[in-house]
């Protein structure tokens, strides 16, 4: 199954998707993997992290598969520290060496979303490196967030927070970003 899962994520069509998704993609990942991220979410999968492609794949669910299935929604945060737990397992073993570039990116996506500026630098840390320069301008971006605001702004309606004034005046800023 989780070679599955990281055929599908890295396919020509779904790549097209990753930063730019609709509301039939965000429909047919519920339809096709909700109950996966449900076994996930559970610990039901913990057995794919005995190797890399299965810890990719781990990843992807618990950190890519809710944001699109659960957009705008608390779900959509609410397994990133596990997906986090897993990408950390997959680094003290060695497999994210041993996944290509564009994978790898993936498994250390869930640091760069964490609300902690301790996962932010470890973000800034993974992405470092020849072939992620993209993501490494992106890892800046989120940890300058985090460290002005102390949280990712745009998050806070759908986790039923309060935004500061300062918040709401950057979120209605040309410079918000916006997930």
């Amino acid at each position: 199954m989780f070679q599955e899962i990281v055929d599908f994520w890295f396919s020509e069509e779904v790549s097209k998707l990753w930063y730019r998704s609709t509301s039939e993609f965000d429909q047919m990942l519920t339809d096709r993997f909700e109950e996966t991220w449900q076994q996930a979410s559970r610990g039901e999968l913990d057995q794919w992290m005995d190797t890399a492609v299965g810890c990719l794949a781990l990843t992807i669910v618990l950190d890519q598969f809710p944001l699109n299935m659960y957009r705008d929604s608390a779900l959509g945060f609410s397994t990133e520290a596990k997906s986090r737990e897993v990408a950390r397992v997959a680094i003290e073993c060695g497999f994210d060496t041993t996944l290509p570039i564009e994978q790898r990116s993936f498994l250390y996506m869930p640091f760069m979303h964490s609300e902690s500026l301790e996962d932010q630098d470890m973000a800034l840390q993974l992405f470092d490196q020849q072939g992620l320069e993209g993501n490494l301008h992106f890892s800046r971006h989120h940890r300058a967030i985090v460290e002005k605001f102390g949280r990712f702004p745009h998050r806070n309606k759908a986790l039923g927070r309060d935004s500061s004034a300062a918040e709401v005046q950057y979120l209605s800023s040309k410079e918000a970003f916006t997930g």
